[in-house]
């Protein structure tokens, strides 16, 4: 298995599942941790590109051939039964994500999950959420000096009151607004800057200015702890 830091992160969040599903399962990495671990009686890895599908056939292919493993040629869930316990979307865009979630035809629920959106974090909390899921880890990690979001939830209980995010919370993350640690802050305070930036600009129409202040003050508001 490819031995990279924010593969790893995501893995030591994946739980035994009857069946699991790798939407966008580039080359199979995370299938294969899986599978190698016996954490899942069924899987299966989908992704929209055939060459990153063929990728992760011939690394997953004793396990296609046992009957353990099926490959999707698709995008989103399509492929992928409704009933599967636990799925993992990594490297997407949470608008992305949240468009395969909703689709109307392909689209639900998981009963588990592991997201790591690479934009658009607010939009998928935001409708994990107001759709019925409990985000159990809601943070921020940092591989090869990059920053990643990471959502891990599961469908409320029946009579399981949903989550109460501040406008803070759905924007950056449980977590990182709960413990604002330093690389936390200090990105902030890089997009503070941009904004800044961007403001001093001569050729900015009125609506654009508008929106950066808005941008601007609503930053600073969670640097100072004025804004939760």
């Amino acid at each position: 298995m490819a031995n990279t830091e924010r593969i790893k992160i995501l893995c030591a969040h994946l739980r035994p599942a009857e069946t699991f599903a790798d939407v966008g399962c580039d080359h199979g990495y995370m299938s294969e941790y899986m599978l190698k671990n016996g954490l899942c009686g069924k899987l299966y890895f989908s992704d929209v590109s055939k060459g990153s599908l063929e990728k992760a056939k011939k690394r997953l292919a004793t396990y296609v051939a046992e009957g353990k493993a099926v490959g999707v040629l698709g995008d989103g869930f399509y492929g992928i039964p409704h009933d599967t316990e636990e799925v993992l979307i990594a490297g997407m865009g949470g608008s992305e994500i949240v468009d395969i979630l909703s689709h109307e035809k392909y689209g639900f629920l998981p009963r588990r999950f592991v997201f790591q959106p690479m934009l658009d974090g607010e939009k998928l909390r935001r409708y994990l959420i107001a759709r019925g899921a409990y985000l159990e880890r809601d943070y921020t990690f940092e591989s090869d000096g990059k920053p990643y979001d990471c959502i891990v939830g599961r469908r409320r209980g029946e009579n399981e009151k949903a989550q109460e995010y501040t406008r803070g919370e759905y924007a950056f993350g449980y977590e990182n607004m709960r413990e604002k640690s330093a690389a936390f802050l200090g990105r902030l305070k890089e997009k503070l800057a941009r904004a800044e930036k961007y403001l001093g600009g001569e050729n900015l129409s009125d609506v654009s200015r508008g929106e950066l202040c808005a941008r601007r003050d609503f930053l600073r508001g969670v640097i100072t702890g004025e804004i939760d």
